[in-house]
Formats: C-alpha cells, structure tokens, sequence
C-alpha cells in the first residue's frame, strides 16, 4: 500500500513537471513560430503593396505618349478651338484609369481638362511643364500640395508640324491606395530616393524622413523603449515603436526610380495566438491530472468491470469491421465495372468534342468558298475569265488553309510542339480580315483600327493567330446584328506584350465566368456550337499569352489578346 501510494505521488510529480515543460518550450516555439509566419505576411503585404504601386504607375506612363499623338487634340491645339477637348479628355479618362487629364498649350494655360475647375489656370512654372518642353521623352514629377499630400503627374509635349503646339499632363491616381492602406492595422510608408515620405498611413508623416516621421511619438516613451530595443542593428531585427507599441518593421523595394515601402506590424497578434495554445495546453494537463486522480481512486472492481465491457465492444467493433472489409470487397468490384464504363463514355465524349471543334473550325473557310464560288459563276457568265481566276486562286488559298487547320488540330491530339515562327500581328490581322470581307462587305460592318507604324512581331504560329482574330471578328459580328450601326474597333499595340483588342457596340456579355467553357452559346440552335471562343482561348494559353473579356463601360464587348512579343534583336536575326 505503502508502495502504490509512493508511486502515485511520484507519477503526479512527473505530470506536473511536464506540464512546466511543455509550456516553457510550446511558448518558445510558438511566439518564434508565429513572429516569422507574421514576418512573412508583412513581407508579401508589401510585395503586393508594391506590385498595384508599379503597375499603376506603368499603366499611366503611356498614356501620354498615346494622347500626344491624337489627331484631334493636335488639331485642337494648332486652331484654338477647345469646345471638343474637354469631352474627349474625359471619355478616355474611365477606360485609362487616371486621375485627372489636362491638355495645356505652348503658353502653360489649361485649355481642356477632365477637371473643369482648373480650366484656365496657368502651369508655366510648373516643373512637369518646363521638363516636357525641355524633354523628348514623357516625364514623371512628384508634386507636394499645400496640406502636406503629394500629386504624381506623367508629361509630355504635344507637336504639330510647326514646332510644339502644347503639354499633355495625367495625374496618377496612388491616393486610393494609401486610401485602402488605411483599413488595415498595420503602418504603411512609401518614400522616394531621397528618402522622403510620399504615401503613408499616417498623414502626419508626409513629406518627413522615416527617423523624422518618427519622432511625432512622445520622447520619454515610445523612443526611449525603441532604443533599447534596436540598440544592435546588426543583430536584432529591425524592431521600432509605434504609438507606445512594440512593433516589427519590414521594407522592400517598389522598382520604380529608388522608391522603397516599409510597414510596421505589431506583435499583438503574435502574442493572442500563443496564449491561445498555452491556454488549451494548460486546460488539457489540468484535465489530465482530474482524470489520473478520479481513475486512481476507482476500486478494482469497477476497473474488472470496465475491462470486462471494453473486451466485448472489441468483439463487437471486429465483427464490425468484418462485415465492413466484405462490403468494401463488394464495392471494390463495382468500382472496377464504372470505371471501365466512364473511360468508354470519356472517349465518345472527346470524339464528340474533336468532331465538332473541326465543323467548327472549316466553317468559317467553307463559307468564304461559297461566296467566292458565286462570284466566280457571276463572273464567268459575264465572260471575264481574268477575274474569275482571282476567285479561284482565293478558293485554292482556303483550300490550303483548311489543309492547315485539320493539320494543326491533329497536332494539337497529339499534344506535340508546333514549328514557330516569327509573325507580325498586323499582317496576320490584314489576312484575317480579308477572310471575313465577304461577311462585312453583306452586314455592312464599319472597321476602325488602330495600328502601330512599328512592326508587332510574336513568335507563333500565322494559322492559328489567324484562326483566333476571325473567331474574335465573327463572334463581334454575331453581337452586333442587332445594332443598327454595327462598329468594331480594332487596337494593336506593343509594349511588355503585343496587346489586341477586339471590342464591338453590341448589348455586351451576360456570363463572363463561362464564357471560354466549350459549348457554350448564346445564340440560336444552328448558328453556332460554342467552340470559338475556347478553342481560341486554348490557342492562346499554348503560345504562353492570355485571352480575356470584360464589358465596356459604355456598351459592347472587349475581347484582349496578350502575348509575349518578339524582342527587336531576336527578330532581325529571325530575318
């Protein structure tokens, strides 16, 4: 008895001594654990922070460019007459995404503005105004206002033939970030190469150096405790205080002329979640204990009896099991039938969809045939040979490009890489249209496109670029049969990628989500399979670019084609 009772309270001892040590190191661990994982949100926080800052900025910094070239602002400027300016400024201002837009002339005075108060107002001795004179190129300026926030303008100069008619200036809207900043706990900055603060959380902080900014936080608290805490840079991390709070702080770099971003986390957080788990371990060891004490004042009898009941619900349980292992066998043997039945139903299925993708695919040139055919019988009718035989040269050029699509789409079964080549988007986008100039030419379709003077070349494949811009083309067609004065623009552009937009002033799109899925279809049985559009968009994932959709802000579809562009050097050796 003697011995049982030294034992128990030995065994007791040893439980509590665990319980001490499980916490001591789970606390360790843990608060470790959680500062890194809270280190590391902090970090990509500011990865993203500084990704939506570089995107905006690169977004805006050709806009500029492509407004300085505009025929009616040019023209505008050269006669004087800005009744239209101000209208057309704002119609580009939804679709760019900038702030403002301001077109000044040679003089610096505001002469069309999407802001209508600051019309008239006088910019000769701004520096972005001055700079883009003075500069060929767009010019970025960082501008302080007097409440202490900062403005961000893009400028350029406008020319006409008879020299520089004017200054077109976009202001970049960052404010809405360091607006949606704001919501969070955390303290965000942002500050130029020189180290001064132009965004921040904090409006105090703007247009001050970070150890400056700083100092707002009372001196015989907040500082003081920083010292102590940050007093070896070299070994500790760079830890600070922020409203009297111990707080972690992280920076990165946003890739834009030396800008930097930095942000202060607290350790709040790091702390709540380790107290949480300290809490269950302790509650589970004070459990453990009550339950050790309660089974070492049963009586043996009750032990027997428990062993006794726990002996039968293991026969019970493996008789159980037994019946569930035969079960298992039975259900085995039917799974092995459902999959043999679903891999024949998958094939039919693929067969199907290959089937139909080809109808769908020699439609398009079967139709233009049709139409050449009937020209050609007029033509010879009319005894004129000479151009009779231009219509079967098309009809042998189709033939060839049918040729091409059963060719491409049995490579693309057999999953294989394709011969690329270098391609200009324009003449394949000239091709594409002379395919569809039948159909135009019968809906009476207007086509204004928009093309860069430079080549846009990508390394492709010509038939299946031109297989997506007539899917793009058709399916713009289809929209707009409903629309009295059907239009489609057209915009090639080059930059990081060669960028096609295809939009129409049609009613627009109502499912985006399924748009790309095969066989799906708004239009009526018989006009369509619904292939177009995920052929194209598969077409264009495997040449490693991205095909997406969006409605217009004022009506119609825009359809964008994205694709790695062609670097110069790589196109003369091409070449």
């Amino acid at each position: 008895m003697r011995t049982t009772t030294w034992r128990t309270r030995l065994a007791f001892l040893g439980l509590v001594l665990l319980a001490v040590v499980t916490v001591y190191v789970t606390n360790r661990l843990l608060t470790d654990r959680f500062t890194e994982t809270t280190r590391n949100r902090a970090e990509l926080r500011l990865v993203l922070y500084a990704g939506n800052l570089l995107s905006e900025l690169r977004q805006n910094t050709i806009v500029p460019q492509l407004l300085a070239r505009d025929p009616a602002l040019i023209g505008a400027l050269n006669s004087g007459d800005y009744s239209k300016s101000t209208q057309r400024l704002m119609s580009y201002l939804d679709e760019i995404g900038a702030k403002s837009l301001s077109l000044l002339d040679k003089d610096g005075r505001t002469v069309a503005s999407t802001d209508r108060k600051s019309l008239g107002e006088s910019h000769r001795q701004a520096s972005y105004f001055v700079d883009a004179l003075r500069s060929k190129d767009t010019v970025f300026k960082v501008l302080q206002q007097e409440a202490g926030g900062y403005n961000f303008y893009y400028a350029r100069k406008v020319e006409s033939q008879s020299g520089v008619a004017g200054v077109i200036v976009a202001e970049v809207d960052l404010g809405k970030y360091e607006r949606a900043w704001a919501g969070i706990s955390d303290a965000v900055l942002v500050t130029d190469s020189e180290g001064r603060i132009i965004l921040a959380t904090e409006p105090r902080w703007r247009g001050l150096t970070e150890s400056e900014a700083l100092k707002h936080e009372p001196v015989d608290s907040a500082i003081q405790r920083a010292i102590q805490a940050t007093a070896d840079w070299t070994a500790l991390p760079a830890d600070a205080y922020v409203r009297g709070e111990a707080v972690m702080r992280v920076e990165g770099r946003v890739g834009f002329r030396g800008w930097r971003i930095a942000s202060f986390t607290t350790y709040a957080s790091v702390r709540d979640k380790v107290n949480g788990v300290l809490a269950l371990e302790i509650m589970g060891f004070a459990i453990l204990l009550a339950l050790a004490f309660w089974m070492l004042n049963r009586k043996t009898a009750l032990r027997m009896a428990l062993f006794q009941r726990e002996s039968a619900e293991l026969r019970a349980l493996n008789a159980r099991l037994q019946r569930e292992i035969a079960e298992r066998e039975r259900v085995q043997e039917n799974l092995a039938v459902a999959e043999q039945t679903l891999a024949q139903s998958s094939k039919l299925a693929a067969l199907g969809e290959m089937s139909a993708a080809v109808s769908h695919e020699l439609n398009q040139p079967l139709a233009a045939m049709k139409t050449y055919l009937a020209g050609a019988r007029l033509l010879l009718s009319r005894n004129r040979p000479d151009e009779a035989l231009s219509s079967f040269q098309r009809i042998d050029g189709l033939l060839e490009r049918m040729g091409a699509i059963t060719r491409q789409l049995k490579s693309y079964a057999r999953q294989g890489g394709e011969d690329f080549e270098p391609v200009n988007m324009a003449d394949a986008l000239a091709s594409a249209l002379a395919m569809m100039e039948p159909q135009l030419r019968q809906r009476q379709v207007r086509i204004n496109r928009s093309l860069p003077e430079a080549p846009v070349m990508v390394m492709a494949d010509r038939v299946r670029i031109e297989q997506v811009m007539i899917n793009l083309l058709r399916n713009a067609m289809d929209a707009t049969q409903s629309v009295e004065d059907a239009q489609i623009d057209i915009l090639l552009a080059a930059g990081d990628t060669a960028v096609l937009t295809v939009r129409d002033n049609g009613p627009g799109i109502e499912d985006l989500e399924n748009l790309f899925e095969p066989f799906y279809t708004t239009k009526q049985p018989g006009q369509g399979v619904g292939l177009g559009l995920a052929i194209s968009s598969g077409i264009v994932n495997d040449l490693g670019g991205r095909l997406t959709a969006r409605n217009a802000p004022g009506g119609g579809a825009v359809f964008e084609v994205q694709l790695p562009i062609l670097p110069e050097g790589e196109t003369r050796a091409a070449e």
